[in-house]
């Protein structure tokens, strides 16, 4: 049964020449015997997108939950470098000072190339993969984010409003360039308040820097042999069936499964199928 949600940040040493940077986390406690679930969010997201689906599954499982914050997201620390090498080795390292691998990696979008790069190169560390709405291929033509990091760049908040009020403003800013209402209140998460000032908490700069990067995967040869899941949105063109040889030659055993009436944020759209999904998939 889970109980008390640990959160922290962890101190740990560079490995391997690349400087893995300390992720912040919540750790939601259950049975130490069995694979804990690992939640990694997308491009813009953070650990509490998954807050209310990591404390159900915690519950209806009885495993151990964990939910992390990405490098340049959420509430872990800045860095230059935003490669799926650079977020492999960050996670890899989490997973070592807090003994849970291998564990059951489940990657949304960006987070899911983490998790699929992560399970090519240390298969041991991942007793199953989920990949969320995204696979091993380039996903540029199916993508709006540049679009929305030019969008974030351009809001200008007056100092000292109140939070509604910079939210408000925002929101009227990003509409001119981003009609989905949806995505803007994602967006719209990471609007922080910092010593009167209204700023972005994702390192924006970072981010537009290496979109590219993001959009693309890592070339790999290896494959991962474990049992892996593919989770597509039925209304996301994220996953074309184009895509499919290359899950297959890297994931040899994959399945893969559509969520019916969901877009690209699956767990946001259809929740209760979504954690169906995973449910069935630990069977």
């Amino acid at each position: 049964m889970a109980t008390n949600p640990g959160t922290s940040r962890l101190i740990v040493p560079a490995q391997r020449g690349r400087r893995s940077v300390p992720l912040s986390y919540t750790l939601l406690d259950g049975e130490a015997a069995r694979p804990a679930l690992v939640f990694l969010h997308g491009l813009f997201g953070c650990k509490t997108n998954f807050n209310s689906i990591a404390k159900a599954l915690a519950r209806q499982t009885g495993r151990r939950v964990l939910t992390v914050d990405a490098r340049n997201h959420g509430d872990s620390p800045h860095s230059p470098d935003m490669s799926y090498e650079a977020m492999s080795q960050d996670l890899q390292d989490l997973l070592s000072q807090l003994g849970l691998g291998p564990c059951v990696l489940i990657g949304h979008s960006m987070g899911g190339k983490t998790a699929m790069l992560l399970a090519l190169q240390r298969p041991e560390l991942v007793e199953r993969l989920i990949a969320v709405d995204i696979s091993p291929v380039n996903t540029t033509s199916s993508s709006d984010f540049p679009a929305y990091m030019a969008a974030m760049k351009t809001i200008d908040i007056p100092d000292k409003v109140s939070r509604s009020s910079a939210r408000k403003l925002a929101d009227k800013q990003l509409s001119s360039l981003i009609q989905d209402m949806a995505v803007r209140q994602f967006l719209l998460t990471n609007l922080v308040e910092v010593d009167g000032r209204f700023v972005w908490r994702v390192n924006l700069d970072a981010l537009a820097q290496h979109v590219n990067k993001i959009l693309a995967f890592p070339p790999r040869q290896e494959s991962y042999p474990g049992p892996t899941l593919f989770l597509l949105g039925g209304n996301s063109e994220f996953v074309p069936p184009s895509h499919h040889p290359e899950i297959r030659r890297l994931f040899p055993v994959a399945q893969i499964q559509t969520v019916p009436d969901a877009g690209h944020w699956i767990h946001a759209d259809r929740p209760q199928d979504f954690m169906a999904a995973i449910r069935g998939f630990l069977a």
